[in-house]
């Protein structure tokens, strides 16, 4: 036993280390420069000018973009990952869908670009049934859109992996005791797949809320959101103070919708 001690320490040293450098350290940088303004004096400015109205609409409107694509994504993923695990070859679709999700990210959004574009193949499409050239690049509808597309990969495979591990004979004894389907939905499929949607909600929620690369080359300077406040307040105003005050909600707003969304693994196992 007292062998085991050293061992456990040198094991967690690469853990702890990665850790502190590159999670706790850029944290701890972004809390002290939030305390400066832009001629480099301490000041609790930023986090006042945080609660103006200004920065509370693009709060209210990071989180409302960030639901919507949520939704979506999830209304999209739900009933294909079901039907994905009802198929011969499961795990060889589920594959498939997860493939897109390795290729670049800027790649995948500027083939959307040519797609949308006025020229592109879908104005091509529009033009030849006669309804004419529409604006599509440029609006919430297509940030949605791309983004629900490129978040889709990353909510079907959890949901996907609580479905599956579903022990048929629940199902079967949903059935026998007369239920239909969607009182067997409602009461034995979702409460046993909630943990996996917990987890879609997760990794599609917390960075939609901060995009900034979608939302300049698909949405244009029509969607403001906090990714794309931080992005100007560094890159363009060169204001790092008030860049880093909103990176600290940003990381305060993860750590809350975390919390929400966390929760114990439930028993469903074959």
């Amino acid at each position: 036993m007292r062998n085991k001690k050293p061992l456990r320490f040198i094991y967690a040293t690469p853990y702890a280390a990665w850790l502190l450098l590159f999670v706790l350290a850029p944290i701890v940088v972004i809390v002290y420069y939030s305390f400066f303004d832009l001629s480099g004096h301490l000041t609790l400015a930023n986090y006042r000018n945080f609660f103006t109205s200004i920065y509370f609409k693009l709060t209210m409107s990071s989180f409302w973009y960030a639901f919507l694509i949520t939704f979506f994504a999830l209304l999209i993923s739900y009933p294909t990952a079901y039907f994905l695990t009802k198929t011969k070859h499961k795990q060889l679709w589920l594959l498939l869908i997860i493939i897109p999700s390795w290729i670049n990210l800027l790649l995948k959004t500027y083939a959307f670009i040519g797609l949308m574009g006025i020229y592109g193949p879908i104005n091509a499409f529009l033009e030849t049934i006669g309804i004419g050239s529409q604006q599509i690049l440029f609006t919430d509808f297509s940030f949605v859109f791309v983004s629900v597309y490129i978040f889709i990969p990353f909510m079907i495979l959890p949901i996907f992996n609580s479905l599956d591990k579903i022990n048929p004979a629940l199902l079967d004894a949903s059935k026998d005791l007369g239920a239909n389907a969607w009182v067997t939905f409602k009461r034995v499929i979702w409460p046993l797949t909630i943990d996996g949607v917990k987890s879609g909600v997760q990794v599609v929620f917390i960075p939609a809320l901060s995009l900034f690369m979608i939302t300049r080359l698909i949405a244009g300077n029509k969607v403001i959101t906090l990714g794309t406040a931080i992005e100007q307040q560094f890159l363009v105003t060169q204001n790092w103070g008030m860049g880093s005050t909103i990176a600290v909600f940003l990381i305060i707003f993860m750590f809350l919708i975390m919390v929400l969304t966390s929760g114990k693994e439930r028993g469903i196992t074959k």
